[in-house]
């Protein structure tokens, strides 16, 4: 295995590893703060491969590093002796501070990885050069074959001097087919591809973004931008949701798949868009976890807020049912963004062959 892919598999291991130990360490600090006894807090999951007992919590490293879980005293209701120091035994919105910790500490990290970067960095501003400096996966553009670093010399024949000629010239052609002439390594060939829609505007894209140039900024613009961006990027993602629904469109999910391949693009264009997707990711599994989707945070908090309006108990059946569906619909969801990527990977590769196949002499 070469250097590339190690330094793939290291960047996919962090991003997993980081985001879903953050939101399990949100919980667990949570669970100190208000008394509930935690019997085991482990970072990875599958066997221990190393581990300590402090007080009445076992810390473990497992063997496999994505991720962690919290296990605190108490989590069956059935299994609850009603005790203060039991989960069961929490008040219903003291639980419902717990549950929501772990979302919270989420965005508390993509906001400190995001500021950081801007104030290490500088804040990130798109430069006017043709040149393609980052992309969407499973785009239009990703999929005809084009990279980053590719410079672009003219779209449909028409020549192209600087970006804001061709984000203009893409913009007003929404589902039509286009041509892009290239430049890379000093050899000139022609793409064609079609653009998409984007929902939020309507404006045609294609999935390519400028070079970035960086102007220094001092740390209260930086933690400003670092707010803005969870903000900025948590509207987007319900709007687009929002508009999947209203549409009774197909979502565009990546999956496991897909992220990975996210991840290791970015961790081969440079460390601040590996911190930034980071940030990104953290976000998403922030934003993610709050839906009102039984087995998620925000399905347990739906059920806490019922229990406190209606102020019944809830059941140990009642959890298992719900838990039950949510497995299913989250089993259900994995599959179908699974199944996306692989059809994504497969017309990729196809569309490659292609653009490969048009471009030879």
């Amino acid at each position: 295995m070469n250097i590339y892919y190690l330094q793939s598999a290291a960047a996919v291991l962090l991003t997993f590893g980081l985001v879903i130990f953050i939101h399990e360490l949100g919980h667990f600090l949570m669970c100190l703060r208000l008394g509930v006894r935690v019997e085991k807090f482990a970072f990875g999951m599958g066997p221990e491969l190393f581990g300590v007992t402090r007080g009445e919590t076992r810390y473990s490293l497992c063997a496999v590093p994505l991720g962690g879980f919290v296990k605190p005293a108490g989590e069956e209701i059935e299994g609850c002796s009603g005790k203060t120091d039991e989960y069961y035994g929490q008040t219903w919105y003291r639980r419902l501070a717990i549950v929501y910790s772990g979302p919270l500490m989420n965005y508390l990290l993509a906001f400190v990885l995001f500021a950081g970067v801007v104030y290490l960095k500088g804040m990130p501003e798109f430069g006017d050069k043709p040149v393609i400096g980052n992309m969407v996966t499973g785009f239009p553009a990703d999929r005809a074959g084009v990279r980053i670093g590719d410079e672009i010399l003219a779209f449909n024949g028409r020549p192209i001097t600087a970006w804001r000629q061709l984000s203009d010239a893409i913009h007003a052609a929404p589902k039509q087919e286009i041509s892009l002439r290239l430049r890379r390594e000093g050899r000139e060939f022609l793409v064609k591809l079609a653009t998409r829609v984007d929902d939020s505007t309507g404006y045609g894209v294609v999935g390519i973004m400028p070079e970035s140039v960086f102007k220094p900024v001092g740390a209260l613009t930086a933690l400003w931008e670092g707010a803005a961006q969870c903000y900025n990027f948590t509207a987007v993602t319900a709007k687009t949701i929002a508009s999947k629904i209203w549409r009774r469109e197909r979502p565009d999910l990546a999956g496991p798949v897909g992220i990975a391949q996210m991840v290791s693009r970015a961790a081969h264009s440079g460390w601040e868009d590996l911190v930034f997707l980071i940030g990104f990711i953290s976000v998403a599994i922030g934003f993610f976890n709050l839906l009102p989707v039984p087995l998620l945070d925000g399905g347990h908090a739906v059920i806490y807020f019922w229990e406190g309006l209606s102020r019944r108990r809830l059941t140990q059946e009642l959890m298992t049912k719900a838990n039950s569906v949510g497995f299913v619909l989250l089993a259900l969801l994995i599959i179908f963004a699974t199944y996306s990527d692989v059809v994504r990977l497969r017309e990729d590769r196809a569309a490659r062959k292609a653009q490969a196949a048009q471009a030879a002499p």
